[in-house]
């Protein structure tokens, strides 16, 4: 379902939740949808960022036009579109819309300790992207720009000649698309009129003939948990039983919308207990679970509920 938009997920946790539904009386939850942070540790997760997805577009000429005609002799929409995007985030990650960043609370020095105890490093995070490409040596930085802080993507041009060539054609109207991931307390509803806001401005200072429009996509909250809870307690025993490790205490950089729709309906505690390793490609072409974590992981999960059966829950 999740591959396809999980359509009619979120109507269907809501209504069973009524009182006499099928999860009303749930005390707790647990998912098993991501990934530990490497090869090496087993993770519990208590955080998710959202999403707030936007296309914008530009668009001028009735037609497509050529470059040999109509250069520097009319306003051209990939030119305003590439000036827009470049006014989203810098090359160190910053997010240019004005209040973005700034809704986020600086991290307290026991919030950083629990980024510098995870076994995970600068190292790890160029192996995995495949090049020495990360933005900071600093271990911390870099989680906390996965985990803890938003950021914002450039994804792509619809619209534009992108195939094998020379092409040189001035494109009618172009698309450009981006998303922010969010953290708390943000929330694709406070942020959808700073990015329309700042996005309207800069094009007017442009003073383009061409068009201008903007649309949010899709989005979904972000989502942060009592990492100190009985469920989550439960869960650490557990993963000591099985894999004599103390487990790493993460925030995944993506999004499970679902979480959120059970700890909101419900109101009770949710739990992350990835099985997977940090490598195994998700969504990839060639995407795997170790034969390991298959087998520890099924322990794992037989281990926590009984843990979860016999712990105090207070």
């Amino acid at each position: 379902m999740e591959e396809s938009g999980s359509e009619g997920l979120d109507d269907l946790v809501r209504k069973e939740s009524q009182p006499g539904g099928w999860f009303n009386g749930v005390d707790c939850v647990c998912i098993s949808d991501n990934y530990w942070l490497n090869t090496r540790t087993p993770a519990l997760t208590y955080g998710l960022r959202g999403l707030a997805y936007f296309k914008v577009t530009i668009s001028g000429p009735a037609r497509d036009l050529h470059s040999g005609v109509f250069g520097r002799t009319v306003h051209e929409p990939m030119t305003d579109l590439i000036v827009l995007m470049s006014k989203l985030v810098d090359v160190s990650g910053k997010i240019l819309i004005p209040g973005v960043d700034e809704m986020v609370e600086p991290p307290t020095e026991s919030e950083k300790a629990i980024y510098e105890r995870l076994d995970y490093s600068v190292t790890d995070v160029e192996e995995s992207a495949g090049g020495q490409i990360a933005l900071s040596a600093s271990k911390v930085d870099v989680l906390m720009g996965r985990m803890r802080y938003p950021s914002l993507s450039l994804h792509g041009i619809e619209g534009a000649f992108s195939g094998a060539g020379a092409k040189t054609v001035i494109p009618a109207k172009v698309s450009g698309k981006f998303s922010i991931r969010l953290v708390p307390p943000q929330t694709p509803e406070l942020v959808e009129p700073l990015v329309i806001q700042y996005l309207t401005s800069e094009f007017a200072k442009l003073k383009s003939k061409n068009m201008f429009s903007i649309e949010n996509l899709h989005g979904g909250k972000p989502w942060m948990a009592d990492h100190k809870h009985w469920n989550f307690e439960a869960a650490k025993i557990a993963t000591r039983a099985i894999y004599n490790q103390e487990p790493d205490l993460t925030r995944e950089g993506g999004s499970i919308p679902v979480t959120l729709t059970f700890a909101e309906s419900l109101g009770v505690n949710v739990l992350l207990l990835p099985m997977g390793r940090g490598d195994d490609g998700a969504h990839s072409t060639n995407e795997k679970l170790d034969r390991s974590n298959f087998i520890e992981g099924t322990k794992l999960l037989g281990t926590y509920l009984y843990e979860l059966a016999t712990i105090p829950k207070v």
